[in-house]
């Protein structure tokens, strides 16, 4: 196991109701497959395991570089790095990272997936999406989320019902990203460095712990589906994703209650070169209405691409809605 003069704290959940109790654990940089947990590099039906997942990089996406991968056990962090480990190392990751007995808890997974995916051809697999966990809760209490309206990781960690800690950290390190977009590149890895990256995952395990006690089944659901569908988003292929692992089904239990949940779908809609403009509106008002029409997560590739593509989520019905709005915005007046 790789020895580290780093370590942080780790909050953990108590009893039901408690306070957390924090952990000091330590901050593994790894460049060898073997100062990783053999439970991890070796999933299994037997021992399933619960992680925080983050990665770091330049410009994190298909063409962009992914520098580091964080994740946060309930006894260390383990800080993975990418530059250094280079393929061989991400390979040895890969069975994990896409097995069934290996839960990620990330918070807003498509563009990790997408960094993932064309750089090191691995299809992140079996997520738990903080972002998309916190949106279900709100509406299963019966709260309306705007139109884009989604939450940060530092709203996220701010709010007292999951975590209640300022993150103020985090803006230090934006500012320098903004100065320096080659940040995560530089070796070795600073105090900074490690303390940011740990950040991004150290409180990961907790909050899925209190977001869990809220879900009721169908928002667990819909958090299984849409997660698997969110981590497919921009990776977009020649084959409908016949590689990629099936998408998990209704649950029996919840047929038998006789729940009418209908299937979720990943659509992606190609834009006619020179139409993306109508489809977006002036100041966004063509694609908001469309959002405001359907109950369908719209997506846009913005400036990480892929360009003039139309990405959208949600039940059949509302998916081919979007589908047919969209398309007669792109059609000449």
């Amino acid at each position: 196991m790789a020895s580290s003069s780093n370590n942080t704290i780790i909050p953990l959940p108590s009893d039901p109701g408690g306070n957390p109790i924090d952990h000091e654990v330590p901050i593994h940089i790894v460049t060898h497959a073997s100062q990783l947990p053999a439970d991890f590099l070796h999933p299994s039906p037997d021992k399933h395991l619960v992680v925080g997942f983050d990665c770091e990089g330049v410009d994190l996406c298909r063409q962009g570089t992914l520098c580091i991968m964080q994740l946060a056990f309930p006894d260390a962090i383990y800080l993975i790095d990418a530059i250094q480990g280079g393929e061989t190392l991400m390979n040895a990751c890969k069975p994990a990272l896409e097995s069934t007995h290996i839960t990620k808890v990330i918070h807003d997974c498509k563009r990790d997936s997408e960094a993932l995916y064309f750089q090191f051809g691995i299809k992140l697999h079996n997520v738990v999406d903080t972002q998309i966990a916190y949106s279900l809760i709100e509406e299963q209490e019966g709260r309306t989320r705007l139109q884009d309206d989604y939450i940060s990781f530092v709203g996220l960690l701010a709010d007292p019902r999951y975590c209640g800690i300022s993150y103020e950290e985090k803006e230090e390190v934006r500012v320098l990203l903004r100065q320096d977009p080659s940040f995560w590149t530089y070796r070795p890895l600073s105090e900074l460095m490690v303390r940011a990256a740990a950040d991004d995952v150290r409180f990961l395990l907790y909050i899925y712990h209190k977001l869990m006690e809220k879900l009721n089944e169908q928002s667990l659901w819909y958090l299984a589906i849409r997660g698997a569908l969110y981590c497919r988003c921009f990776c977009i292929n020649n084959n409908d994703f016949a590689d990629w692992p099936p998408l998990p089904p209704v649950p029996d239990t919840l047929k038998n209650k006789g729940n009418t949940l209908e299937e979720e779908i990943l659509s992606v809609l190609d834009v006619p070169p020179g139409k993306m403009g109508r489809v977006i509106g002036r100041k966004g008002a063509s694609i908001l209405s469309v959002k405001e029409s359907c109950n369908a997560e719209i997506l846009l590739g913005g400036s990480k691409g892929p360009p003039d593509k139309v990405f959208i989520i949600g039940p059949v019905r509302q998916v081919r809605k979007a589908e047919a709005i969209l398309r007669g915005k792109m059609m000449d007046m």
